[in-house]
């Protein structure tokens, strides 16, 4: 009897060091999943801050301006002004639907009960 214990416990020893053995190497396959995506989000965001210093040197009022200037007269593109712009009151908006009204209500009870489909109890 004293021998099937040892053996039990033994099989449960082997059976545990092989789990922990698992977990282990899982564990270091998700540590190096996760260091492969940090070096991906670093590399997107270094590639973000690029994009956003070049639109940022695109959008320079001065370029912008000169721009204009050379394509004038193909875009014909005017400063702008405040009388450009409407007021709230001028814009014409849609109106509101009418809600639809409800003329013959239909007793779904009653036509069911005398029609002999009511409940039983």
């Amino acid at each position: 009897m004293r021998s099937l214990i040892y053996l039990a416990t033994a099989f449960c020893v082997m059976g545990l060091a092989f789990w922990a053995y698992r977990v282990n190497y899982d564990t270091q396959d998700k540590r190096d999943e996760l260091r492969a995506i940090q070096r991906e989000m670093a590399s997107l965001q270094e590639g973000l801050g690029v994009l956003n210093a070049e639109w940022a040197y695109l959008n320079r009022p001065d370029r912008l301006r000169e721009l204009v200037n050379l394509n004038f007269s193909r875009l014909q593109l005017l400063p702008l002004d405040a009388q450009q712009f409407a007021d709230p009151e001028e814009i014409p908006y849609p109106a509101a639907p009418e809600p639809a009204s409800i003329n013959d209500p239909i007793d779904v009870i009653a036509s069911n009960v005398s029609s002999g489909q009511g409940v039983t109890q």
